[in-house]
């Protein structure tokens, strides 16, 4: 039977941090069955002690990330009253960073999310994605940072907008047999163009919840599979003479894929090393 864990993550600033940490520890089990309480802005006693009175009422395992000294106190001492576990999971970093540093950590809640040029230019990224995808605006490819080409359900946008909110610039095109890609393509300088392929029984299951998804008919020359073994072949072909690097998609979440493709990045710019195959 799966093991009831009520989680309750509290963060003076939007929390984004926290849940990516709960998210990243709770995929190392299996069996769980988490309810999460998620408390976001936590920056005064008053609204601590509300929390508290739930905390108390579905005691589980408590995160949190709270700069305030006396909000942190008295979460602390709460909890150590209620025979709670607790964990400040950014502590051991901020402490090795003071260590190193020689300089205490400035108490600022939310202060990675300061408004700084870095947040601009990933919005910037954002914009251009979006208005890049899926072949539009390919007079425009010489302004990405990357360029995705894949065939059809090769996960391009996805990846393409995971990409963007890390701050690259990145457009996409599918490679269509009966439809070939804009000369412009071959031409590119300034982007990494990045081929990405997957395995065609892998493709063809997508394909196929698709058209589901959609209530179109599932069988058709879209998710045959000497078609897509052609289309395949086709791309890797282009791939192969235009010497850009592929990643295989078939066994990567959108994450790994992205990572991969930001260690090409680097590895042209000479910041790191080759993580692809």
């Amino acid at each position: 039977m799966p093991v009831r864990l009520h989680l309750h993550l509290l963060s003076d600033s939007t929390g984004e941090t926290l849940e990516n940490i709960a998210k990243a520890a709770l995929a190392q089990y299996d069996d769980v069955e988490t309810v999460r309480h998620f408390w976001p802005m936590v920056r005064t006693e008053a609204h601590l002690d509300r929390i508290l009175q739930e905390i108390a009422q579905n005691p589980g395992l408590v995160i949190y990330t709270l700069v305030n000294a006396a909000t942190r106190r008295a979460l602390e001492q709460r909890c150590r009253s209620l025979g709670l576990p607790m964990v400040a999971p950014l502590d051991p970093v901020t402490d090795a960073l003071s260590d190193l540093l020689g300089q205490q950590a400035k108490a600022r809640p939310g202060r990675q999310h300061v408004l700084d040029a870095a947040y601009f230019a990933r919005v910037d990224a954002i914009q251009f994605t979006i208005a890049h995808d899926d072949g539009i605006a390919w007079e425009e490819w010489e302004d990405a940072d990357i360029v995705l080409a894949g065939v059809s359900r090769s996960s391009k946008t996805p990846t393409s907008i995971y990409l963007a909110n890390r701050g690259y610039k990145v457009a996409n095109i599918p490679i269509v047999v009966e439809s070939p890609p804009p000369t412009t393509l071959y031409r590119l300088k300034n982007p990494l163009v990045v081929g990405l392929t997957t395995s065609a029984d892998r493709l063809i299951q997508v394909r196929r919840n698709r058209l589901l998804s959609l209530n179109q008919a599932p069988e058709t020359a879209y998710v045959d599979q000497e078609a897509v073994a052609r289309e395949l072949a086709f791309a890797r072909r282009m791939f192969a003479d235009n010497g850009w690097p592929v990643i295989d998609v078939t066994r990567r979440s959108i994450e790994e894929t992205a990572a991969a493709i930001i260690s090409l990045v680097n590895e042209r710019r000479g910041e790191g090393s080759r993580d692809a195959e």
